[in-house]
């Protein structure tokens, strides 16, 4: 499929190339809510197939937040990962169990962490800060 036909895949493709690394682990988590949210439903209506899919797909998210961690930026970034194992381990145990609670658990526990990334995001850099401030990720915030 050739972009130019499709301006909305080409906005959302330059969005990602564009995207600052904070911006991009936001639109990580929109992505596992939104998996999520298919996952659960799919479970209540009884369809295994759907809710594994969805589950799988938000599950490589979880995957590719935990890869992008640099663990020498400080214990944040160890804590993060063993949230995002947590959660795997949840999604596993509610695609066994057939438990959309406890999808929609692990969607509230990812939504909350998203508004903390959306907030530092968003924040304007404060003069003289930047260079020696790390996120998670390793990137420094200017």
């Amino acid at each position: 499929m050739n972009t130019y036909r499709d301006p909305s895949r080409a906005y959302a493709e330059n969005s990602v190339l564009t995207a600052p690394p904070e911006r991009l682990v936001v639109m990580l988590y929109d992505g596992a809510g939104r998996f999520l949210a298919r996952a659960a439903a799919a479970t209540r209506e009884g369809d295994a197939a759907a809710a594994g899919t969805a589950l799988g797909r938000a599950g490589a998210i979880l995957d590719e937040l935990l890869a992008t961690l640099d663990f020498e930026a400080g214990e944040i970034a160890a804590h993060l990962g063993d949230i995002y194992l947590f959660c795997n381990r949840e999604l596993l145990r509610a695609q066994i169990d057939r438990d959309a609670k406890r999808i929609e658990r692990v969607a509230v526990l990812l939504g909350g962490l998203r508004e903390s990334w959306a907030t530092l995001a968003s924040a304007p850099a404060a003069p003289g800060a930047g260079a020696g401030r790390r996120t998670a990720l390793g990137d420094a915030v200017a």
